[in-house]
């Protein structure tokens, strides 16, 4: 639940600035001078990307909870058990033994998106969040079709 407050004020704050950055770009957009209007421009550009990258990114959460919440109805959501240090830190060679699996399960079922949900999240206690990302993306992708 704290995650998802997290979330929403990051929505809220990202919105409240692009309105407040669109009104500043109409202003420069109205000016007679054409550095101002370059300026204006600039500044939709960028809240352009910025509402671009926030869409993306609350999707890809949304997925990923979607997915999670049926692999878990399934039964198929792998048990977090590993060994942790304490200070909460996953056992590396636990991660890396856990993760073969996944990976062979992986490349024995490469369209089906359950397994690359379980690879995201072999890679992810494995600490390799960038290809946790993209084993995710996968699995939304192949989950999507």
């Amino acid at each position: 639940m704290k995650t998802k407050i997290g979330v929403g004020a990051i929505v809220a704050l990202m919105l409240l600035f692009a309105v407040l950055a669109v009104g500043s770009a109409i202003g420069f957009l109205q000016a007679p001078q054409p550095v101002a209007k370059a300026l204006g421009l600039a500044t939709l550009g960028i809240v352009a990307v910025g509402l671009w990258t926030l869409w993306r990114e609350l999707r890809f959460g949304l997925m990923m909870e979607r997915l999670g919440r049926r692999l878990a109805a399934e039964g198929g959501l792998p048990v977090d058990d590993l060994p942790r240090s304490p200070g909460g830190r996953v056992d590396r060679a636990a991660a890396d033994a856990q993760f073969e699996a996944f990976r062979a399960e992986a490349e024995a079922a490469p369209a089906d998106w359950r397994s690359w949900y379980r690879l995201s999240l072999g890679y992810d206690a494995a600490g390799d969040r960038t290809r946790a990302r993209r084993a995710m993306r996968d699995a939304i992708r192949l989950y999507s079709r």
